[in-house]
This record gives C-alpha cells, sequence and structure tokens, in this order.
C-alpha cells in the first residue's frame, strides 16, 4: 500500500497549458514554492529513479496527465502525486531532468493557467445562501418559499462550456443584462450514491472558485414560466484559479469571499452564510443518484454577490475578478463580439 508523507497532504492542483511544436498542449499540475510541476511526467521521473524500466507507462497508469482522469485514478493518484511533490521539493535543480528530456517544472509566465477542469461531467448549482434567494423573490415580488427551507435545491448548468482564469468570455448575442455569480464550488473526487452527511467530505477532491455567469433576462423570462434557469446560465461557467484539496482549506465555512470590477469591489460576503452546507447537498443529491469524480457541485450566488442584487451590470470590456480567501482569484474580461 502506497503511503504519503502525512505531513504533506496539502495540493494545489492546476490545469496548465504549454506551447510546443505539435500544437497546444494541457497538462495535471501542482503549484508549489518550486513552480508549476508537471505530475506525469515528475511521476516518470521519479519512477525512473526509484528503478522503473518503463517509467512513463506506468506514469500514465498511475498518475495521468490530465485532471479528470486523475480524479478517476482515486486515492492512488492522489498518494503518487503527493510522493511526487515530496521529491521535487528536495531534489536539487541539476537532477530535475525528465524521461526523454522532458521539463517538470516550470516558472508560472512559461505557461498559461486553464480552468483546474476542462471536462467535467456534470456541473449542479445549488441555492445555499438566504440572502441571495430572499432577494430574488423581492424582486419578483414574492414572498420566500418555505419549501426552500426543507430541501437544498439545483439546477444542471452546461457542462461543456467551461473556461479558466484570463480568459476572455464572450458575452452573448441574446442578452442585454450580463451579470456575474460569486460562487464557492467542490469537486467531487469519490464515486458514491446514498451518502450520509457526515461522510460527505470523503467525496470532495478539492475546492475552486465559480463564476456562474447569467443572462438575467433571459432568465426572467424562463423562470416566468416555471422552468429553468436554462439558457439564461448553460452558455458559460469559469472556475479556477486552481483546485485547492480539502487539506489546505481546512473549513470551508468560514472563508471570504469578494467580487470587483475593474478593480472596484462590488460584492463582499462570507461563505459562513451558506445556509445549505455542501455535506447536506452531497447528502441531498446522492439519493438514490451517483455522483462521480469530475462532478462539479456549485454553492449558489453568496449575498450581494451578483450585479441584480446590487442594481449594477457590468458593460463589454470590464474584468472581473472573483477572490475567495485560499484559493486565489478569478478573472476574466467580457467581450462582446
Amino acid at each position: 500500500m502506497l503511503v504519503a508523507d502525512p505531513d504533506v497532504s496539502a495540493m494545489r492542483l492546476c490545469t496548465f497549458e504549454i506551447k510546443t511544436s505539435l500544437g497546444r498542449h494541457h497538462r495535471l499540475g501542482a503549484v508549489t514554492a518550486e513552480g508549476i510541476v508537471d505530475l506525469n511526467f515528475a511521476c516518470a521521473w521519479l519512477l525512473f529513479q526509484q528503478g522503473e524500466t518503463r517509467p512513463q507507462i506506468v506514469a500514465d497508469a498511475v498518475l495521468p496527465g490530465n485532471m479528470l482522469q486523475f480524479l478517476q485514478s482515486g486515492e492512488t493518484g492522489r498518494v503518487h502525486a503527493l510522493r511526487t511533490l515530496e521529491a521535487i521539493k528536495v531534489a536539487t535543480k541539476e537532477h530535475l531532468q525528465g524521461v526523454n528530456e522532458t521539463t517538470l517544472v516550470y516558472f508560472p509566465d512559461q505557461v498559461k493557467l486553464g480552468t483546474p477542469l476542462p471536462n467535467p461531467n456534470s456541473v449542479r448549482d445549488f441555492f445555499a445562501f438566504e440572502d441571495h434567494v430572499k432577494m430574488g423573490f423581492d424582486k419578483r415580488g414574492e414572498p420566500m418559499p418555505p419549501e426552500w427551507y426543507e430541501i437544498p435545491v439545483y439546477y444542471k448548468s452546461g457542462h461543456h462550456n467551461i473556461i479558466g482564469t484570463d480568459e476572455d468570455v464572450l458575452w452573448p448575442s441574446f442578452t442585454e443584462r450580463f451579470d456575474y455569480e460569486l460562487e464557492l464550488a467542490v469537486v467531487i473526487g469519490k464515486s458514491g450514491r446514498n451518502i450520509p452527511k457526515t461522510e460527505a467530505g470523503q467525496y470532495i477532491a478539492g475546492y475552486t472558485v465559480m463564476n456562474d455567469f447569467s443572462a438575467r433576462d433571459i432568465q426572467r423570462k424562463e423562470m416566468k414560466v416555471r422552468l429553468g434557469p436554462a439558457k439564461g446560465k448553460d452558455w458559460c461557467t469559469a472556475i479556477g484559479p486552481v483546485l485547492v484539496t480539502a487539506d489546505e482549506i481546512g473549513s470551508p465555512n468560514d472563508l471570504r469571499m469578494t467580487a470587483r470590477v475593474n478593480g472596484e469591489t462590488w460584492s463582499e460576503g462570507n461563505s459562513r452564510a451558506m445556509y445549505w452546507k455542501f455535506d447536506q447537498m452531497i447528502e441531498f443529491l446522492s439519493l438514490d443518484d451517483t455522483i462521480l469524480p469530475g462532478d462539479i457541485i456549485g454553492s449558489g450566488t453568496v449575498g450581494t454577490g451578483c450585479g441584480l442584487e446590487l442594481n449594477r451590470w457590468v458593460k463589454p470590456g470590464d474584468v472581473i475578478e472573483l477572490e475567495i480567501e485560499k484559493i486565489g482569484v478569478l478573472r476574466n474580461r467580457v467581450v462582446r463580439p
């Protein structure tokens, strides 16, 4: 059985893009003090140092080079990643030459961070912050439904339209009311079904920042017919800049959350205001249903965490920065084609 150093269990995982003579490639990485480590190539390097005769083939099996396959590899991948990072930390620079002369560690300016999970299995977004929910019903002139306090409701968003930090978000042709939403999200790292909330934490691979971009005018029409949101949300979601493992986050229930537009603070909140916690969401979501590694679960918008609540609207050319304590800044520029 593989065992990692118990004192080194936290990781800041990413997907980074590199340019090669064969085109652009996206690789699983870890952001460290040494730089951005290519986990798959570094694992092959470590296996070679330990005498493995087929290091790259074995590394591809135990620590794949993309995020979704890494999550699907479960405990095997996690332990190999931790052991690899331990070895990189103590290695001297002259020994950091990968198998087949691959690069193991990059400086941040040598690569571009993408969305940590480019191809999630699903995106389910909850409605967990009471202040935000109340505001929405107030604006529609409707009372707060008592059912909201009975179950943690969610909707399914477009899992194929995911972008990362420092990527442009395109203003859809069908809306005049573009909005951001400041959210905390978890990524599932383990399959499960009918999971009690007391065990839900075991299924969380890590945490990231999520911007649930919204077309408010289309969303308003959808909600009037009591269906959706769908077109008002599905066209784009941003997550990033990294996926921070639960070990590094500690409690997810006391994280500062901030949104800035063109450097001006528009929204401030804290994850402690979540009425429904992630363990409750996972318990409800998995009732007679299976969650899978690579599923994304959003918290919903923190109170004041969108332009709709503030009656302020982003414009083409604006730069939106969402920041959550211990995770980082998710930055996107709004571009109208």
